[in-house]
């Protein structure tokens, strides 16, 4: 007879079980969801957990059930009394900020730990339209009260129609370039596939002409977005924790930009509706002294670099992607090779291994490596942890729409400067064989000119009249699965252009470093692809007719 952990179960009698209705998924089996409304209580649940040898719906019939603040005051005892941070980690929110510029969206994704982002895509949506006659981009406080106000206005209109009236002139050119009838759509070899084959089924005539509007109208704005200013104004939902929410506002709270305290005020009073004793801290004594030590350090270190970077030479046309700093390889694929076999060790020391896989034959060494990723057959199957004993700083100089790409992977170290228009500018070829570039290079002229007045007074602020195609220096720091991860995910054919060639840069940059271990990146895609989105949303299609659905409301089909 097996062993049956129920008999060491809680016994609950019938108005106990009662009690417990609506607070959790059940009352007499080992493994259960807390679905107790309130998420003050839930996170007091999980941390009154380790501090009592009662079960968990004991302790909610005990000391909750009757006393309906009781997670409020353990919260307040533990969060004031005993500084036990971690606690707060156990509540949890949604909070969207809507209408907020690219400046103040990127600072709020800076935070990659306990928060997860969503943000309104450039690449799907479109930035044309005026609400009460303004194109929707952020009216930076400092400026619209400096004597830079009318031509700060003047630069994003400039850049907002430009964008705008280039989208219809720039679809044409591109069916024009990629005629639906080149692409492969009604080929009869094609019919057994459906559901684009058959040019006597209407259905599927209509799907593939659906297909490919949306995939020309994609890449048009993938061509146009660098016309964006950084002021353009998007939509962020973000999901967290109260330890991270309390640290972002307290970030929030303390920031030289008005919009970003303007938010932070906004978000705590919201976020005190629905989790109060996760950020009650972030503008109190305590978020204040923080925000006055990161205000100092941050003063500091600006000091430091004026006084010793001065006589440092800017350079004048850096390389897109450049790797500069990695292990040897021979120590990097010893480090791989040990950690590898370091799981199934038995006792053994990392250091005795490491010394081992270094005395062993070369091809040994790569036998062991290669077994790691030999069995990957696509890239969600992820190499394990061996991969992150390597590690690589890349510096990047690349406009700044792709830098909002990158931005969003948070396993890495990633540091930037303010956003500025001295760097020049990416401009599409394609922008100039449809006749677009010389009022691309126009809008560019004349947000610098913008730009190059107001940073004299106002560098923070001067940011957002910065055009998403001038150039940004950024570095990032990651290891070898981080990178394989990102790499892999970047180079797929309906990636932006631009983030793929970064990618694909990279990629090639680490085989050259590591050959052996740049193997087990097995999906990296090289390609160049002149319709990116297209094989993408052929597939999106077929997955939709398959499962008997109208594309008619596709929320990529755009009119």
């Amino acid at each position: 007879m097996g062993f049956d952990t129920r008999a060491f179960l809680d016994r609950f009698s019938e108005e106990e079980r009662r009690n417990l209705e609506g607070h959790f998924s059940n009352a007499d089996r080992p493994v259960f969801a807390i679905i107790t409304p309130r998420q003050v209580d839930r996170g007091a649940l999980m941390s009154r957990y380790s501090r009592t040898d009662k079960s968990m719906r004991r302790v909610f019939l005990d000391e909750f059930a009757k006393n309906p603040n009781r997670g409020e005051e353990f919260y307040k005892k533990v969060l004031l009394e005993y500084g036990d941070d971690s606690v707060a980690e156990l509540g949890e929110a949604q909070v969207a900020l809507e209408g907020i510029s690219n400046i103040a969206a990127k600072k709020i994704e800076d935070r990659r730990i306990g928060l997860s982002y969503l943000e309104k895509s450039s690449r799907y949506v479109t930035f044309d339209q005026k609400v009460s006659g303004l194109y929707r981009y952020h009216h930076e406080e400092r400026i619209m009260s400096s004597r830079h106000a009318d031509r700060y206005l003047q630069a994003c209109d400039r850049s907002f129609d430009t964008y705008s009236k280039s989208i219809p002139a720039l679809v044409k050119f591109l069916e024009e370039r990629e005629p639906i009838e080149n692409l492969g759509f009604f080929d009869s070899q094609l019919k057994a596939e459906g559901p684009f084959g058959s040019l006597a089924d209407a259905k599927d005539v209509e799907a593939a002409r659906r297909i490919y509007r949306i995939t020309i109208r994609a890449k048009a704005l993938d061509l146009l977005r660098g016309l964006l200013p950084a002021s353009t104004m998007t939509n962020v939902g973000v999901t967290g924790n109260g330890r991270a929410f309390e640290y972002l506002l307290t970030l929030m709270h303390g920031s030289g930009l008005a919009e970003l305290r303007s938010l932070g005020e906004q978000a705590f009073l919201e976020l005190q509706q629905v989790i109060p004793s996760f950020v009650r801290r972030a503008n109190d004594r305590y978020g204040q002294a923080l925000q006055n030590y990161l205000a100092k350090t941050e003063a500091s270190a600006r000091g430091l670099a004026q006084k010793h970077l001065a006589g440092v030479a800017v350079e004048q046309n850096p390389d897109l992607v450049k790797l500069l700093e990695c292990e040897d390889n021979s120590q990097a694929e010893a480090r791989v090779a040990s950690a590898i076999l370091y799981e199934h060790a038995d006792g053994r020391p990392l250091e005795k291994i490491m010394q081992y896989v270094r005395s062993m034959p070369t091809h040994d060494l790569h036998d062991i490596i290669k077994s790691y990723t030999q069995h990957r057959e696509n890239r969600r199957q992820r190499p394990g942890r061996a991969f992150e004993m390597v590690e690589y700083t890349f510096e990047l100089f690349t406009n700044f729409g792709m830098f909002r790409d990158l931005h969003r992977h948070r396993v890495l170290t990633m540091e930037r400067q303010l956003l500025s228009a001295r760097h020049g500018f990416d401009m599409p070829s394609e922008l100039e064989e449809a006749g677009l570039g010389r009022e691309f290079k126009e809008c560019m002229t004349m947000a610098k000119d913008a730009y190059d007045k107001i940073a004299i007074e106002m560098p923070e602020e001067a940011q957002y009249v910065v055009n998403f195609a001038y150039r940004y220096p950024y570095f990032i720091k990651m290891n070898l699965r981080e990178a394989c991860h990102m790499i892999e995910l970047r180079t797929v054919p309906q990636g932006h252009p631009d983030y793929r060639l970064v990618c694909q840069r990279m990629y090639a940059q680490i085989r050259q470093a590591h050959p052996v271990l740049a193997e087990g990146m097995k999906f990296v895609d090289m390609n160049a692809y002149q319709l990116e989105r297209l094989d993408a949303e052929k597939k999106t299609e077929k997955k939709r007719s398959e499962a008997g659905q109208s594309g008619a409301s596709n929320g990529n089909d755009y009119q």
